[in-house]
């Protein structure tokens, strides 16, 4: 009965996510339900003691993380900086290789900071138009942008500053560079791969005469791309470079700068405790905060023009965005803390742990979380806050170092996120107007590529012992 508690709560939180409500109101109603059938004496304390407890810390260490992003993708919309970087591509590769362009875009723009959501809004007018050139379906235009933002580097390329690649440098105390080695031939596995499914269905396509489509029926289309004065795109694409060389340098620079333990005692009335902080927890999550605050301070220099006119209302839309996704993600790390407390949980830890190599446990354990949650950061949260310490113990005694286990981690929670209810695909659906009968299959075999993905890149660490 226990374990039937637990999945009812996530098929709940599930179904309400693919229906479309909103996980901040519903992770905690879930998260409460499931403790309501087992232990009714426990609804307030859980929800005081441990729901807002976890959701509250997930927040204060990640959503300058989130808002940073969030407000940096946004003047590089406004700026019309992603526009020159788009319109580069297409001048280099053609309107032939507009899927290869696009790929290649995307994975610039999510590489460099910009956040996902960012990427679907800014890069979809410019897929259009080179779609509708290249008289391909446009029905293939959320699979190519998923394999260009939401795959490689979103979570195995090394350095990459999206969400997914920082929640596991808490719990290992490793860096987002952990693994280069094997984040790089993972990247370059789910790209190959990509690029050719993508390929085969753009020739099966071609070969039953589908074009882009009838305008009559095609919906949210843009308006055909007449040619802007743009930025050089060397200057475009220079904000980009920054926070990547930034959260290197930082990456580098403040362990030795602050040490293993940094405290101050602040300057209040009466007596105060001295703050203390470990310093390896936590550089990471500075360093790409500095990052992309070099990131926004570069296109406010080099764009002040067109971006000051459009700030106010832009940075509203940012911040706005910034939190929602910052809260949705936190709820689904307070459920994760409740569904860990429960007996319950305990038969799936325990099922899982029949799972005896290590890293094969933790990628299944983070994987099947994130497809249940429809969320990559949210399913990883959940995983790694009830049993990242049995993940380090069981890797330790195998010799497995601990940045193979943020690598994958990183890439098996964005295996299976991304179902039908995950946000991110709902999101880009509606942003280009098809649907999930229309569209929905390609983006699972690139959700199929991915998963595999993990389990190549820990074939090849058992195989040759790189990381």
């Amino acid at each position: 009965m226990s374990l039937l508690i637990v999945l009812a709560a996530l098929g709940f939180l599930m179904l309400v996510a693919y229906r479309g409500y909103s996980v901040i109101l519903f992770a905690p109603i879930a998260a409460l339900g499931a403790v309501l059938l087992t232990d009714p004496s426990l609804v307030a304390p859980m929800f005081t003691g441990l729901f807002m407890d976890k959701m509250v810390g997930f927040l204060k260490l990640y959503f300058p993380v989130f808002l940073l992003g969030a407000v940096f993708g946004k003047l590089i919309e406004l700026s019309g900086f992603s526009k020159s970087i788009v319109q580069a591509a297409i001048g280099l590769f053609g309107p032939q290789r507009a899927m290869l362009s696009i790929v290649l875009v995307s994975g610039l723009l999510t590489y460099g900071g910009v956040s996902l959501f960012v990427v679907v809004f800014a890069v979809y007018p410019f897929a259009a138009e080179m779609f509708r050139q290249s008289n391909l379906p446009k029905r293939l235009i959320p699979a190519t942008l998923a394999v260009g933002g939401f795959s490689f580097t979103m979570d195995a390329l090394p350095g990459t500053p999206q969400i997914q690649n920082i929640i596991p440098t808490t719990f290992f105390g490793t860096d987002t560079w952990a693994a280069p080695v094997l984040g790089i031939l993972g990247s370059l596995f789910v790209l190959g791969v990509g690029m050719a499914y993508l390929e085969w269905r753009r020739r099966v396509a071609a070969r039953h005469g589908e074009g882009y489509g009838d305008p009559a029926t095609l919906v949210n289309e843009p308006a055909p791309f007449a040619g802007t004065t743009l930025a050089n795109a060397g200057v475009a694409v220079l904000p980009l470079v920054l926070v990547f060389v930034s959260n290197k340098l930082l990456t580098l620079g403040i362990p030795h700068w602050y040490g293993a333990e940094h405290s101050f005692v602040p300057a209040v009335l009466g007596k105060a405790a001295p703050v203390v902080q470990e310093v390896p927890k936590i550089a990471a999550i500075w360093a790409v905060e500095g990052a992309l605050l070099v990131g926004i301070a570069t296109v406010l220099v080099l764009a002040w023009r067109p971006v000051v006119t459009q700030f106010a209302e832009g940075t509203k839309a940012a911040i706005g965005g910034a939190l929602l996704a910052a809260m949705n993600t936190a709820s689904e790390y307070g459920f994760g803390a409740v569904i860990a407390a429960l007996p319950g949980f305990m038969v799936v830890a325990n099922a899982l742990g029949a799972i005896k190599d290590p890293l094969l446990h933790e990628a299944v354990t983070v994987t099947g979380l994130a497809g249940v949650t429809g969320s990559a950061s949210g399913g990883m949260s959940i995983a790694l806050a009830a049993m990242s310490e049995t993940f380090v113990a069981n890797a330790q005694a195998a010799g497995i170092p601990m940045e193979v286990l943020h690598r994958v981690a990183s890439m098996a929670s964005g295996g299976m996120d991304s179902l039908p209810h995950n946000g991110a695909v709902i999101t880009l659906l509606m942003v280009t107007g098809l649907t999930h009968r229309q569209a929905y299959k390609d983006i699972f075999a690139v959700t199929i590529i991915k998963t595999v993905a993990v389990f190549v890149v820990i074939g090849i660490h058992y195989a040759t012992g790189w990381v």
